[in-house]
C-alpha cells in the first residue's frame, strides 16, 4: 500500500528542571549554592530524502516524541540536551497544520532540513540566583514544555514533466518507454494507484528531466471521485502538464470529449493548474481508427498535437525533444 497522505502527532522534548542544591563539603559548613541548570529539551526536525518512497512509517507509527532534557545536578552539573529526532520524509512532502490547514513546512530539495518544533528551556539551579543580597538563594526555576503539534504529513511530487489522461491512455507504457521507471501496466482502468516518478535522459545535452506517471484521471475527480484528490495534487508542482489522449478511441471513447473533461477538471480544482505549459500527445497511432479521428480532433483543437506509437515508437524523438526543450523554458523564467 503506497501512503501519501497521513495524520501525525509530533511532540519536542521538555527541558530538565533546575536543580535545588548547596555545596556540602568538609571543613566548608557554608559552602554556597551549587544547583545546576536543566538540559534544553530535543528538537523536531523534518529532513527530504529521495531513498524514502512513501510515507508508510508514518501511517504505523503516527506519534513522534524528542528526549526530554535533564535535571540539574548539585556541583553545578548542568543537566545533559535531550536528543532531537529527525524524520526523513519524501521529497515534495508539506506538512500542514491539523487544526488550521495552514502548511507549516515543506522540503523539496534531498538534504532540505527544517526545524519543525522547538524543544523545551532549561530551568535554572539556584546558583543562578546568588548574588551580593542574596548569599543562600532558595529559588530555581523548572523546565519548559516542548512545542506539540498535529498535522497532516502530503506528498505533492515533485516532476518536471506530468503525464496525465483517462485510464488505459498508455501513460505508464510511454514512461516505460522513455524513462528508466517500471510502472505497472494493463489492459484495464487504474493500473497505476499512485504516482511514479522516472528520468528521461538527454545524454548528448547533458541533461536529464523528471516524468511522473499519476493515476488515471476520470470526470469529476475535482470533486474527489474515482482516485480524485489524490492524483490532482500530484500535479500541482508539474512544470509541464503532458496530456496524453487515446486516439483511437478504445471502448467508444471520444479524444476530444476526453481533452475537454481532462482541461475542465484542472481548472476545477485549481486554476492555476489549467495556466501552466501543456503539450498534447496523440496516442495508439497504429491503430485504424486514429488517424480519422486526429484530423476531426485538430479541426476543434488548434493546440499542435505530437502524433505517438507506444507500438511503433513513431513520434518519440519528437516528443522526447518538445519536452525538453519546454522544461528548459520553464527552468528558465523560474530562474529569472
Amino acid at each position: 500500500m503506497f501512503y501519501d497522505e497521513v495524520k501525525v502527532s509530533f511532540s519536542a522534548g521538555n527541558g530538565g528542571d533546575g536543580c535545588f542544591s548547596f555545596r556540602r563539603a568538609k571543613y566548608e559548613p557554608k559552602g554556597g549554592p551549587d544547583g545546576g541548570d536543566g538540559g534544553r529539551g530535543g528538537g523536531v526536525y523534518i529532513v527530504g530524502d529521495t531513498n524514502v518512497a512513501d510515507l508508510t512509517d508514518y501511517h504505523y507509527k503516527p506519534g513522534w516524541k524528542a528526549k526530554n532534557g535533564e535535571p540539574g545536578r548539585g556541583s553545578d552539573q548542568h543537566g545533559a540536551n535531550g536528543d532531537p529526532i529527525t524524520l526523513r520524509l519524501p521529497v515534495g512532502t508539506i506538512v500542514v497544520d491539523r487544526d488550521s490547514g495552514d502548511p507549516i513546512a515543506e522540503v523539496l530539495e534531498h538534504g532540505d532540513k527544517v526545524l519543525l518544533l522547538e524543544g523545551g528551556e532549561g530551568g535554572k539551579g539556584n546558583a543562578q540566583f546568588k548574588s551580593s543580597t542574596n548569599q543562600a538563594p532558595r529559588q530555581f526555576t523548572l523546565g519548559k514544555p516542548g512545542e506539540t503539534g498535529d498535522f497532516r504529513l502530503i506528498i505533492k511530487t515533485i516532476a518536471d514533466v506530468g503525464l496525465i489522461g483517462f485510464p488505459n491512455a498508455g501513460k505508464s507504457t510511454l514512461l516505460n518507454m522513455l524513462t528508466n521507471a517500471h510502472p505497472k501496466t494493463g489492459a484495464y482502468p487504474f493500473t497505476t494507484i499512485f504516482p511514479t516518478v522516472g528520468v528521461l535522459e538527454y545524454p548528448e545535452q547533458y541533461e536529464r528531466i523528471t516524468v511522473a506517471d499519476v493515476p488515471g484521471l476520470i470526470e469529476g475527480a475535482s470533486e474527489n471521485r474515482g482516485l480524485g484528490h489524490r492524483f490532482l495534487k500530484h500535479v500541482e508542482r508539474c512544470k509541464v502538464l503532458l496530456i496524453m489522449l487515446d486516439m483511437q478511441g478504445t471502448d467508444g471513447r471520444d479524444p476530444l470529449a476526453d481533452y475537454k473533461v481532462l482541461k475542465n477538471e484542472l481548472k476545477l480544482y485549481m486554476p492555476g493548474l489549467a495556466r501552466k505549459p501543456e503539450l498534447i500527445c496523440a496516442n495508439k497511432m497504429d491503430e485504424p481508427d486514429a488517424l480519422e479521428n486526429l484530423k476531426a480532433f485538430q479541426k476543434k483543437v488548434k493546440e499542435k498535437v505530437y502524433p505517438i506509437s507506444c507500438v511503433s515508437d513513431e513520434g518519440f524523438a519528437e516528443l522526447k525533444q518538445v519536452l525538453l526543450d519546454e522544461v528548459l523554458q520553464v527552468r528558465a523564467a523560474e530562474a529569472d
